[in-house]
């Protein structure tokens, strides 16, 4: 699943998400493409727990893409 998010502008943001939704899903897989904004988690998670990680972070998940 993709997420479009906002607020990242730098690698330090795109640890902080991957690391926060990693503790949600530690198996999972995240990709974070600082320039389009997006977010890709593939993985066994609910995607009320991707949008609470992102949350969490202090990011606004703007809404997911597929």
């Amino acid at each position: 699943m993709r997420f479009r998010v906002s607020g990242m502008s730098c690698d330090g943001c795109a640890q902080a998400v991957t690391r926060a939704i990693r503790k949600a899903a530690p198996d999972a897989k995240v990709e974070v493409d600082l320039a389009s904004g997006e977010v890709a988690v593939d993985g066994r998670v609910a995607e009320c727990a991707v949008a609470a990680a992102i949350q969490k972070a202090g990011y606004t998940n703007e809404g997911r893409l597929d």
